[in-house]
């Protein structure tokens, strides 16, 4: 018989199930090899554990390693030279105040705060351009963090850098000094746009416009747009709005710099 007398015992409660939090499934190394040939795969990663870390500072020492190997070889007076033949603002200047601009921009001092403000200047863009596509991304409906953005930023320029820039140095190494065109060469030797078409210096405008559409910057567009969709959980169309108009303010930038300097 059942003693009424007894309190009744509550039935336990139900357990609650916690869902794993689900870690990264591939290394940043894993990862910077696989952004060439299975970027959703990689993004998708970095939605899970974003970092960028050792992909940005792979990209800064390639970056920076150009530009010292090109200013040992050319040299940078020569360099500053030719950019002050070019330049509309300058190359009227009478014999002695383009003698007095290069001195004064290609001393010792100068030459090695160069190479301590390329590293710096590449960590701003990256700064800058993370922070444009967590805000893009978010207001597009997208769910990213900004350190998702940093890492759709950085991975989407790995390869196209990587590849562009160890371009430049083949050429950079097989090219002789008389042969390389001194007052662009910072920007790279290796040309894969329509800007060869025309004169930079007769139509600055025209070439900076053609020069802005490179293999290598569409390149970085697609894995851009493929690592916002994936990282903010956006729409492709969505996606390509956000790298569009970031590309178009590039290009506009470009060419009012190209008619005023």
């Amino acid at each position: 018989m059942v003693d009424n007398n007894e309190a009744e015992i509550p039935a336990p409660p139900p357990e609650k199930l916690v869902a794993p939090v689900e870690g990264p499934q591939m290394s940043e190394i894993a990862a910077i090899g696989n952004v060439f040939i299975e970027p959703g795969k990689v993004f998708e990663d970095m939605r899970r554990k974003p970092r960028f870390i050792i992909a940005g500072l792979l990209v800064l020492v390639f970056i920076s390693a150009f530009q010292v190997a090109l200013v040992e070889k050319l040299g940078l007076e020569n360099i500053v030279r030719a950019r002050i033949e070019t330049s509309n603002r300058t190359r009227d200047l009478d014999k002695d105040g383009k003698e007095k601009m290069v001195a004064q921009q290609s001393g010792p001092i100068v030459k090695y705060v160069t190479y301590v403000a390329v590293p710096i200047v590449v960590t701003i863009v990256f700064l800058l351009g993370g922070l444009i596509y967590f805000l893009g991304s978010n207001a597009m409906g997208g769910t990213a963090t900004f350190t998702g953005g940093m890492s759709a930023w950085v991975y989407s320029s790995v390869p196209p850098a990587l590849v562009y820039t160890i371009g430049n140095l083949i050429v950079l190494l097989l090219k002789s000094p008389d042969d390389i065109d001194l007052a662009t060469s910072q920007g790279g030797l290796l040309k894969a746009n329509l800007g060869f078409l025309v004169d930079r210096n007769t139509m600055p405008a025209i070439a900076a416009l053609l020069s802005s559409f490179d293999l290598f910057a569409i390149w970085g567009w697609v894995l851009a747009a493929i690592g916002l969709q994936k990282i903010a959980k956006i729409s492709s169309g969505a996606a390509w709005a956000v790298v569009l108009m970031l590309g178009l303010l590039g290009v506009i930038a470009k060419v009012i710099g190209a008619i005023f300097f």
